[in-house]
């Protein structure tokens, strides 16, 4: 059994918004303002408006628009991590393609997260819910919350499978984009089986993020294709708008592509992949849960445990949000729970190691 602190109540986090369009700025602060655990202290126009008032601010969060006047985003971006290298930049992207590899192309430049801008700037709730989420989760990161002793929450950890795993299965959202960079580079180039991924993310995004991840780690990453056999060393990331699910049919493991209906009010949804993967792979299934707000991968990393799999979680103090990995150690699945950096040695030692 592993102990871990909850944290302390964080101070309010300072956030600055950063976009050319006044509506848009005036509609995401009043959504955050909404949340007293959030303190929108500016709203800008362009990169140097922004670079000028965290000269004379604390900010934890910046919201930051990509094109823009006078200065961009991704001009801006490398500026005003040297005046702060800890500030939390979330890059406000546009849902399409472009949009989309500019998004990401930050996120390996050094900020924290990203959110498709949204088609109508108010009433969009699960906008305002992932926003929020990612903001709290960054400003938390930023801050460090200390945790008080004698605070703690009991994690029941489980033994490894004793079965040699046939897949590995990594669920992801908020947040999910950088922690599959580092976790896909820690695997390095070559695994003994195939790599599914489930990544909650647009349509227009996903053929990106697998280029993105294809271009940083070692192995292949393309999105799925269905009745595509899976091969051993090799990424599959379910495409947006589709549940990706395992079959096996001709002795080996095949992707197949879905439009079933959303499941935790996502599709792609990791539970259909968990719950498919147990039952193609008698089982024999390894899961990896990173960051990500709801429950979605709990249910199935159930499955998965139930059928003889077994599972690894990301820890609170690195997530963004700290949902679906928390979710499955607090319901006592895993058999590690760690920060993430230590996550693909923990995969391969238990993908190497001999199994009776």
């Amino acid at each position: 059994m592993t102990l871990y602190s909850q944290p302390n109540a964080a101070p309010p986090v300072r956030v600055m918004v950063c976009d050319d369009s006044a509506v848009i700025r005036g509609a995401v602060a009043r959504m955050l303002d909404a949340d007293p655990a959030v303190w929108v202290v500016a709203r800008v126009a362009n990169g140097q408006m922004a670079l000028d008032a965290l000269k004379r601010m604390p900010v934890d969060v910046l919201l930051l628009d990509i094109e823009m006047p006078v200065m961009d985003g991704m001009i801006a971006l490398p500026l005003l991590l040297r005046a702060d290298p800890d500030l939390k930049v979330i890059m406000v992207s546009t849902l399409t393609t472009r949009g989309a590899d500019i998004a990401l192309r930050a996120l390996r430049l050094g900020a924290a997260d990203y959110v498709p801008k949204p088609s109508a700037a108010t009433g969009d709730e699960m906008f305002r819910c992932e926003l929020a989420a990612k903001v709290k989760g960054l400003g938390r990161m930023r801050h460090r919350v200390a945790r008080p002793a004698g605070e703690t929450v009991a994690l029941r950890l489980r033994p490894a499978a004793i079965v040699a795993p046939r897949l590995l299965a990594v669920g992801s959202s908020a947040g999910g984009p950088r922690a599959l960079f580092t976790l896909m580079q820690g695997l390095g180039r070559t695994l003994s089986v195939p790599v599914v991924l489930t990544q909650h993310m647009p349509a227009t995004f996903t053929p990106m993020l697998a280029e993105h991840i294809g271009k940083l780690g070692g192995m292949p990453c393309a999105e799925a294709k269905d009745g595509e056999a899976l091969t051993a060393g090799r990424i599959y990331l379910a495409p947006g708008d589709r549940h990706l699910l395992i079959d096996a049919a001709r002795g080996g493991l095949h992707a197949r592509l879905t439009t079933d209906p959303p499941e935790n009010f996502c599709r792609p949804s990791v539970d259909p992949m968990l719950r498919s993967a147990a039952s193609a792979c008698d089982g024999r299934v390894l899961v990896a849960m990173l960051t990500g707000m709801g429950q979605d991968g709990l249910i199935g990393t159930r499955c998965a445990i139930d059928a003889g799999g077994s599972a690894v979680a990301q820890d609170e103090a690195t997530s963004v949000v700290w949902g679906m990995p928390g979710a499955v150690a607090r319901a006592g699945l895993c058999h590690a729970v760690l920060p993430l950096p230590q996550i693909a040695p923990k995969l391969l030692e238990m993908l190497r190691m001999p199994r009776a």
